[in-house]
């Protein structure tokens, strides 16, 4: 083999330059890989619509099974036609709403003039509500105005729905609430 001068050098520097390398830490070795196990691999699967605001994004709920069932993870929907599995940085972070330490999770009742709140149970609550319900409306129903026509409507209770309801939830909701002779109804149905 014809080795000249600018052949040499050539060869030892590159020598010294792959014994740096490998004294810098680089090893060529094999590296064996390890692959993480998903925690929603055994999840349970549902899709559900964002409650926050009116766009209506598609958002793919993970829940594990079992006794303790609970949310672990939340993702946009790629198949939902609003955000094709984008979401906006609250929507992103849905799973804080269930998984939240301060979450209310019994309805709390304050007394009126008391200065505090005390918890009670959903159906007392449900109960409660029916009643001053009740209450109000025949307090503040009217069967004639002051022309003499049958008006059949309460004045006394007003009725805002949620912009996170779609028209089939919707639809329901506002029968009832005419149904009870509500005239002030408003809803911000967008989706």
């Amino acid at each position: 083999m014809k080795l000249n001068r600018r052949d040499f050098f050539k060869i030892s520097a590159g020598t010294a330059a792959g014994v740096m390398a490998l004294g810098l830490g680089m090893d060529l070795t094999p590296v064996k890989a390890h692959a993480q196990t998903l925690r929603i691999r055994y999840a349970h699967e549902s899709t559900t619509i964002c409650p926050y605001c009116a766009v209506g994004c598609g958002i793919i709920v993970h829940t594990s099974k079992g006794a303790d069932a609970r949310v672990i993870n939340t993702e946009g929907d790629p198949e939902h036609p609003i955000n094709e599995g984008s979401l906006c940085s609250k929507g992103a972070a849905l799973s804080q709403l269930v998984n939240n330490k301060n979450r209310l999770t019994t309805p709390l009742y304050r007394k009126p003039y008391s200065s505090s709140w005390q918890k009670v149970s959903w159906d007392w609550a449900l109960h409660k509500i029916a009643l001053n319900i009740k209450h109000t409306r025949d307090a503040t129903f009217t069967y004639k105005n002051s022309k003499g026509q049958i008006v059949n409507r309460t004045n006394g209770i007003a009725h805002v729905g949620s912009a996170a309801l779609d028209n089939e939830e919707c639809w329901p909701l506002q029968a009832m609430m005419r149904a009870m002779g509500l005239v002030y109804i408003e809803h911000q149905a967008r989706i």
